[in-house]
């Protein structure tokens, strides 16, 4: 018989992407046992044929260990690249010209194709070009409508299809591109749970991704563009999660400026109530390495101090040689941090207002009324999750438990901060909702015999979004008694 997966009683998410370093069932099944809570299927790499042995394995182990599991699928967006080069290579020197250009020919160490008529439209002189990750550096001293000529600022070895990186301009150009269109409509019909938008500029950008996906998945903006921080408030308010997208964030920007940042974007997405996942280059070293830094552990610690709701391993998970590990670690780390006494403090350094709403007034107290008669947990009632939302961002210092009829909502609630969705029937009145918030917190060993619990739910029973029940119930411990699951 399956081992079942206990409830992780901490609070930070872990979300772990796959890739050939954990690409198999076994993989897969070893990850979430290790502490994965999420996984990431990344479309920039192989074919869509690939993605669907990994997500047929997720969904056979979240059968296997009866607990939803949350699959995220994060498109390209659009790859800025330099054309070919006639020797594959070229040396650029620090202060020659160097030309891009629309001339498909083969380039030299005077010029390259660029391929991309968006940034003949809108760049301008003085603007920047960082070539390869931003390891070589230009800058443009004057354009044409075919031609940009620039002065090497930081110079260095270019190779083919190099990626281009525009961070002074806005471009003029949609989020998605057409690969993005059938690689959405490919992770739609695969019923992923959500759907990670990449190189977002502006809140219009999400508005095609919206109309695509059609409330078959929920839609998370990846913030790794200067230009996404002159609307964050905008672009937050118009998705339902967010990442801090640090790789290409701290290429397009000084690397000094990228923590003060990721706190902002921290701060905006917890205010908003909306999750928001801190990735890229957490554990690097554990690429290679069985251990981390201690800086990369600071690193986690830090984005779990500030209530980021998910914590991201990239190539860590995805193409190392320590996946496995570099999950348990992840997941060591989270459990330190948050057994710390001054952790509850801390995440509470930003300050949140509940709206004029019932339900935030009641999430609020939710939280203040577990506090005050020592709950074990807090059961939330929700067909589309957003009282489970409203309550995790409160950040209560006990679990959430979420109970709802709706799987897909279940699957959702995977990169929220505390909670533990279960997929169960619904309720048709208040006795059974306290009898059902009872059996489910015992099954799901959140609370014991004699314990508290806080139950929130909407009356009429089967209403989203009518929030404005509070109960606070004890266990007797019997409650299992001639109860099937």
């Amino acid at each position: 018989m399956t081992k079942a997966i206990a409830p992780r009683l901490r609070k930070v998410r872990v979300l772990a992407t796959l890739g050939p370093a954990s690409n198999t069932p076994e993989m897969i099944e070893r990850l979430a046992r290790a502490g994965a809570d999420a996984f990431r299927v990344n479309m920039s790499h192989g074919d869509q044929a690939s993605k669907v042995p990994l997500i047929e394995a997720i969904r056979g182990l979240e059968r296997k260990i009866g607990r939803p599991t949350t699959i995220l699928a994060d498109l390209q967006g659009p790859k800025l690249r330099v054309g070919r080069f006639a020797d594959g290579k070229v040396q650029l020197t620090t202060g020659q010209r160097f030309v891009l250009d629309r001339d498909p020919a083969p380039g030299d160490t005077e010029r390259v194709e660029l391929p991309h008529r968006e940034i003949f439209e809108a760049i301008e002189p003085g603007a920047r070009l960082l070539l390869d990750d931003g390891k070589l550096v230009l800058r443009v001293l004057a354009h044409e409508e075919r031609r940009i000529e620039t002065e090497v600022v930081v110079g260095g070895p270019l190779s083919n299809n190099k990626g281009l990186n525009v961070p002074d301009v806005i471009l003029p150009m949609a989020a998605l591109t057409e690969k993005d269109v059938s690689d959405l409509a490919f992770a739609l019909d695969q019923g992923v749970d959500w759907i990670a938008l990449s190189f977002v500029q502006r809140p219009d950008d999400l508005a095609d991704a919206r109309r695509l996906i059609q409330g078959r998945a929920a839609l998370l903006a990846k913030i790794e563009k200067p230009a996404a921080l002159d609307r964050l408030e905008d672009i937050v308010e118009q998705c339902d999660g967010v990442m801090v997208a640090r790789g290409d964030l701290g290429v397009e920007l000084p690397p000094q400026s990228v923590p003060p940042l990721q706190k902002r974007i921290v701060e905006v997405a917890r205010r908003q109530g909306r999750p928001v996942v801190v990735a890229t280059q957490m554990l690097e070293s554990m690429i290679t390495a069985p251990t981390p830094t201690r800086a990369e552990v600071s690193d986690v610690a830090t984005a779990i101090y500030d209530g980021a709701d998910a914590i991201m391993l990239s190539a860590e998970s995805a193409a190392g040689s320590w996946p496995t590990e570099s999950v348990a670690m992840m997941n060591a780390i989270a459990e330190a941090v948050e057994a710390d006494p001054m952790h509850g403090e801390r995440v509470h350094f930003t300050i949140l207002r509940p709206d004029p709403t019932t339900a935030d007034a009641l999430a609020e107290a939710a939280k203040n009324i577990a506090n005050t008669v020592s709950a074990k947990a807090i059961i939330c009632f929700t067909t589309s999750g957003s009282t489970a939302r409203r309550v995790a961002r409160e950040r209560p210092g006990v679990p959430i438990l979420v109970l709802t009829p709706k799987l897909e909502t279940a699957r959702r609630l995977g990169l929220l901060w505390g909670t533990h969705a279960v997929h169960t029937r619904d309720v048709e009145s208040f006795e059974e909702m306290v009898a059902k918030a009872k059996r489910m917190a015992l099954r799901h060993q959140i609370a014991g015999a004699g314990d508290r619990v806080v139950v929130m739910a909407g009356v009429p029973f089967r209403t989203p979004g009518s929030t404005n029940v509070l109960h606070v119930v004890r266990i007797i411990g019997d409650e299992l008694k001639g109860y099937k699951s």
